[in-house]
């Protein structure tokens, strides 16, 4: 079994809802490229649009305890070296005592992508996998393709709208002394993090990713005492392999109503 499919099928196992067969859903979701603009440090400032049926919603880059992480292929494109998604801020969704971290009917996904010649224009054909949800969850594959001229130079007010929505970074949200220690488990390991960071909203929720892309981990348990803000949680290899947790590769979200923080990498405990 490959790892992508490992993957796909252990995340699979946790989710509520049914997978549903036999029908067709093709007109639940509309996927569209905006072309965007050439910036002046010769990368190109894209986005792929989703616009889904009310009431659907699809799923985050780390999409929580029931949902399919989405994968995006771009090896069909030309004059193309390497891409970026800058995910502006989601939604917690709770159902069935379970909890994703969702867009819901419609979003702007922008998309950094550095060419391999500066000063031409890229042919992006890019394939991606998502999965979408109401009463019933589905897998989707959809398919985009366009040409991006170097000489674009106007933004787009849709694409520069997402940007303002990223998280912003422990930085620019003032987190201070983020801390991690690790503790081996029968399964995997224990992560407890601790920072201070004051709150981004009357309700917040926590999610913790790591370098790799096959490892598995937990919805963190937050408290929250004034400023100081400390969570636990449980990670696993999706296959069972030992695996090596490195710190400077955890990546920790705060997410509030209106606003959401990022903060890369923690200090040892």
């Amino acid at each position: 079994m490959t790892g992508k499919l490992a993957l796909f099928t252990f995340i699979a196992s946790l989710a509520a809802p049914i997978a549903a067969q036999a029908q067709n859903f093709d007109d639940i979701i509309d996927a569209s490229l905006l072309s965007g603009w050439r910036q002046s440090d010769g990368s190109h400032m894209a986005a792929i649009r989703l616009d889904l049926e009310q009431g659907w919603h699809t799923y985050w880059r780390a999409p929580g305890d029931a949902g399919i992480p989405p994968y995006f292929d771009m090896s069909g494109s030309g004059n193309f070296k390497s891409f970026q998604v800058l995910w502006p801020r989601p939604e917690v969704y709770e159902q069935n005592g379970l909890r994703s971290i969702v867009y819901h009917d419609s979003v702007v996904l922008p998309l950094r992508i550095v060419p391999t010649a500066r000063g031409q224009d890229i042919t992006l054909n890019a394939e991606i996998e998502i999965g979408i949800c109401k009463d019933i969850c589905i897998p989707k594959t959809l398919n985009v393709r366009a040409v991006l001229p170097a000489a674009a130079r106007a933004r787009d007010a849709l694409i520069a709208s997402a940007l303002a929505d990223r998280p912003d970074t422990g930085k620019e949200a003032g987190a201070q002394n983020v801390t991690c220690r690790i503790s081996p488990t029968r399964d995997g390991v224990a992560l407890k993090t601790t920072l201070t960071l004051p709150r981004v909203g009357r309700s917040e929720a926590m999610a913790i990713e790591t370098a790799d892309p096959l490892l598995w981990v937990g919805e963190p348990e937050m408290i929250r005492s004034g400023n100081a803000l400390s969570s636990v949680t449980q990670i696993q290899h999706v296959e069972g392999a030992p695996f090596i947790l490195n710190r400077s590769g955890i990546r920790i979200t705060v997410l509030g109503e209106s606003r959401a923080v990022e903060i890369s990498g923690c200090t040892g405990q």
